[in-house]
C-alpha cells in the first residue's frame, strides 16, 4: 500500500518522529493536533477556544491532504479533565453541526505543552 506524508505549515509542525497525517487506502489520518496557533506558538486559554483551535489545525491538515472536516469519519478526543467534556462538546458541536462523526473522547493524564485538548481524525479522502 502507498502511503502518502501531509505536512502544512497552516498547522503546528511535528515536534517529534511522526507526520502530521498520512494518507493510505483512501483515508487520512491526521495526528492529534493541540490548541497551539501556527503562526505564533501561542495556546489559547479555556477549554471552548482550545476546542476550536485544535478543530482548526486539524481542519488544516485535513485541506493539504485534499480533504475537510465534512469527510471526517472518526475522532479521538483527549481531554486532560473530563470535566471539560460538556464545554468541548458544545464547541465540538458548533463545527459538527450535520452528520457527525464517531467519537471517542478520554481523559489522559498530560497532553503536550499543558494543553487542555487534543484531537485527532480519520477522513475520507474525496468523501
Amino acid at each position: 500500500m502507498q502511503r502518502e506524508v501531509v505536512l502544512t505549515d497552516d498547522a503546528p509542525a511535528p515536534v517529534g518522529p511522526y507526520s502530521q497525517a498520512i494518507v493510505a487506502g483512501g483515508l487520512v489520518f491526521v495526528a492529534g493536533q493541540i490548541p497551539i496557533e501556527p503562526a505564533t506558538g501561542e495556546m489559547p486559554d479555556g477549554i471552548a477556544e482550545q476546542t476550536r483551535l485544535a478543530l482548526r489545525n486539524v481542519a488544516a491538515v485535513l485541506d493539504a491532504a485534499g480533504a475537510s472536516l465534512a469527510d471526517v469519519v472518526k475522532t479521538t478526543v483527549f481531554l486532560q479533565n473530563l470535566d471539560d467534556f460538556a464545554a468541548m462538546n458544545a464547541a465540538y458541536a458548533e463545527v459538527f453541526t450535520d452528520l457527525p462523526p464517531a467519537r471517542a473522547c478520554v481523559e489522559a493524564a498530560r497532553l503536550p505543552r499543558g494543553a487542555l485538548i487534543e484531537i485527532e481524525a480519520i477522513a475520507v479522502v474525496g468523501a
